[in-house]
């Protein structure tokens, strides 16, 4: 947690104790016996004084000092609470209040003289009210909430500032004082009144005087409120997909419409209220520190510890469950990964050993990363052990690759230690680790090397509440599967001539753009009715897993929908190809599928992660064919066109009900963005000086719009066509010029003629219409 963050969590909890302070002090002039309360109004100005010294604030800290000497001997019973104390402690809680306005405003604790209140405390400390009157000056001789609204406000704090240098200014306009405390009108107190003011306002400074605090802006929230919140929020999103669901059935334009904004509020519902259980990992992070120089002085090392990315955000309960695997992982690597001061000098390298955490964001996962530099694993020493633990027989560690070896620290029981101590060597926690990070559907890898060091990498989800998927069908049944995982869908024309589907060693595999592509058929891995066959189509769903794409088979394509994710039964949890189960719009259910299980299972990974075809053994088409590959699509009106595919990002289908209409263009909400649409038979008609009549064009118009994402320049545009096609190479055949605006040329192209668009043409029609 930096500086900035620490101090703005200081003034929130100060602020809040302010409050508190006010009603137990005037409690206690009502009631000075009250023992509790009195021991309440200590600990809070004794928790006051103890930060305030650490962050460097020594107004603030010699104000709550004072005030705490004298509370204890008023707790120590050797003085009586009397007004005169209450009046000296309830101008503390001003000059607190004062102060903290001056270091929202400008950093600092400002020009404020409050040695008059702390020798007033101590002066009540030493002697006590023997019916002395107060020496304070009026409260209006104390620096004024219009003072510190007019101090200059920093445009952005300094993230980088120590704690021994200033503190740094926080952006948040002052607050305004309140004027001191009375006592109720039965206390026997007269109040002490201020002067009257001879300043005049003006409505500028009036305006000032009522911006908001830190501490007006901000709220503490019940953990459980939030839970709550969410699965009603998740509840709200099953109901949403329902109503979406139900809508393809309509063709009413004000129920169509109602529709979209009711999708869109609870879209943007849904981020916010994922928004605040969102936490930096800093939270974690921020106790490693303290752990690495204890157990470095107690194992007898030097160790020089990084960290980097602490305000990378996940959600709250991840966050808690992956606090005891990294903080075994940072342990494991002092104790086990670096060596001794005299081990390393002796290797070559410096005494102090370097250990690094690093946390960001990659593919909507949360990865953290803990490398150091020291002896790294011998696969042959995990080998023997493993052997000698009988975990692995002899036999089959023999035919183990390094990786595979190096994946047996993860087996319970395994352990390298000699001898038993205090911090490692019971052949326990490497298995809890990945237990632990694979039931919140994260993984953890691990790369080392002999005299180098180790990394081990954990990648861990935003969240598991809720999700985009994929829905597909196999064998009648729906899965889900995470748009986090989905690289691609490619879709293969059956052609008993050519085989898309080649044989390498066993294993099926598809050559996608001159790389090899493992595939896996969906239902004979969850042994499932086989419907693939020669003559059918083949759907390929191209999938990332442990940065390795593989291709699943499956039978065909429904949607793509946000799910919430429901936790599996105990009959299905024993299955680890499924990540869990949510319910439909229809109120079906489907399964999620684990995709690195799903490959695991699989065996698609047993050699390289790289598998893209050596040159020489390179198609000699390859190259050929995705460079003059076309993308075939039909438009509403009928006929055949063409877009060559190097143009092409992704292919997507969006529901109707999801364009939007922003100024004259319609937009839909594509990966966090705004993603243009443009409707290619009505930009070609554009282009024409005689539009031909189209008809009716609302009654060919299905519950689902086909889009080409094109790659224009930088920000991808959406082409909006009738039906997606074929992917086809360009025809040998010549080409035949045309004067039809919008349109490169033709060609025969499956023995149709084929238009080929100008998409930049289309794009700057769009543009000027």
């Amino acid at each position: 947690m930096s500086s900035n963050e620490i101090l703005r969590e200081f003034l929130l909890e100060t602020h809040e104790n302010l409050a508190l302070l006010d009603a137990d002090l005037l409690t206690l002039e009502q009631h000075p016996t009250e023992k509790h309360t009195l021991a309440q109004v200590f600990r809070t100005l004794h928790s006051v004084k103890g930060t305030a010294g650490f962050m460097g604030l020594v107004k603030l800290q010699a104000v709550a000092h004072a005030s705490e000497s004298l509370l204890s001997r008023l707790r120590g019973g050797e003085l009586q609470f009397s007004p005169s104390i209450a009046t000296a402690l309830l101008q503390v809680v001003d000059a607190i209040g004062e102060i903290l306005a001056q270091i929202e405003a400008s950093g600092d604790e400002g020009d404020g003289d409050y040695a008059p209140l702390t020798a007033e405390l101590e002066r009540l400390r030493d002697t006590g009210d023997h019916g002395t009157t107060s020496s304070l000056p009026p409260i209006s001789e104390f620096p004024t909430a219009s003072s510190v609204a007019q101090t200059p406000v920093p445009a952005e704090p300094d993230s980088t500032t120590n704690f021994s240098s200033p503190l740094p200014p926080i952006a948040v306009a002052a607050p305004v004082v309140p004027p001191a405390p009375r006592p109720p009108a039965s206390s026997p107190v007269a109040p002490v009144a201020a002067p009257p003011s001879t300043v005049e306002l003006t409505p500028e400074a009036v305006v000032e005087t009522h911006s908001p605090s830190l501490a007006d802006t901000s709220i503490r929230v019940d953990v459980n409120l939030l839970d709550n919140l969410m699965t009603l929020m998740g509840e709200l999103v099953l109901a949403r997909n329902q109503i979406l669901q139900y809508s393809l059935l309509h063709e009413d334009g004000d129920f169509l419409s109602t529709v979209q904004k009711l999708n869109l509020l609870t879209t943007q519902l849904q981020a916010s209220v994922m928004k605040t259980r969102m936490q930096p990992i800093g939270n974690v992070l921020g106790k490693f520190p303290r752990i690495v120089r204890d157990l470095a002085l107690a194992c007898g090392k030097q160790v020089h510890f990084e960290m980097e990315g602490q305000e990378t955000e996940l959600d709250k309960t991840l966050l808690e469950a992956i606090r005891d695997p990294l903080t075994h992982l940072v342990r494991n690597a002092v104790d086990h990964g670096i060596e001794p001061p005299d081990v390393r000098l002796a290797r070559g390298k410096s005494a102090a050993g370097r250990l690094r955490v690093l946390a960001s964001h990659e593919g909507g996962k949360v990865i953290v990363e803990i490398s150091d530099d020291g002896g790294g694993i011998d696969v042959a020493r995990v080998r023997d052990k493993a052997v000698q633990a009988n975990l692995v027989t002899p036999e089959a560690a023999s035919r183990m690759s390094r990786q595979e070896l190096l994946q047996l620290i993860f087996l319970p029981g395994f352990s390298t230690a000699e001898q038993v101590t205090q911090f490692s060597g019971r052949g326990v926690g490497m298995d809890v680790v990945r237990t632990r990070i694979e039931k919140i559907g994260g993984t953890i890898d691990l790369e080392s090397h002999a005299g180098q060091g180790t990394i081990l990498r954990a990648k861990i989800p935003l969240t598991l509440a809720i999700i985009p998927a994929l829905i597909i069908v196999s064998d009648g049944d729906r899965y889900a599967i995470p748009q986090v995982s989905l690289l691609e869908l490619v879709w293969l024309q059956s052609d008993p001539a050519k085989p898309a589907i080649e044989w390498l060693h066993g294993v099926p595999v598809y050559r996608l753009r001159g790389t090899l592509l493992p595939l896996v058929f969906l239902n004979e891995l969850l042994q499932l009715e086989a419907s693939t066959s020669a003559e059918q189509d083949v759907i390929i769903v191209v999938l990332q897993a442990d940065e390795r794409p593989f291709g699943l088979v499956v039978d065909g394509i429904r949607d793509t929908e946000e799910i919430v994710v429901k936790p599996l039964q105990k009959q299905l949890k024993g299955i680890p190809v499924f990540a869990g189960a949510a319910i439909m719009g229809d109120g079906r259910v489907a399964l999620v599928l684990e995709v690195l299980n799903l490959a695991q299972r699989a065996n698609v990974f047993s050699g390289t992660k790289s598998r893209a075809l050596p040159q020489q053994q390179r198609s000699p088409h390859a190259s050929t064919a995705e460079s003059e590959s076309l993308l075939l699509f039909a438009l509403d009106a009928g006929g055949q066109m063409a877009i060559p595919l190097s143009q092409v990002a992704r292919l997507e289908e969006f529901p109707r009900t999801q364009l939007e209409n922003l100024g004259r263009r319609q937009v839909v909400q594509y990966r966090g963005e705004l993603l243009p649409l443009i409707d290619v038979s009505r930009a070609i008609d554009r282009l024409q000086i005689d539009p031909p009549q189209r008809g009716d064009r609302s009654k060919r118009m299905g519950a689902t719009v086909p889009v080409i994402v094109y790659t224009h320049a930088t920000d991808p545009v959406g082409l909006m066509v009738g039906k997606l096609l074929n992917i086809v190479p360009e025809p040998s055949s010549a080409r035949s010029q045309t004067n039809r605006p919008g349109v490169l040329f033709t060609a025969v192209v499956q023995e149709k003629v084929t238009e080929i668009i100008d998409v930049p043409a289309l794009l700057a029609s769009s543009n000027h219409s």
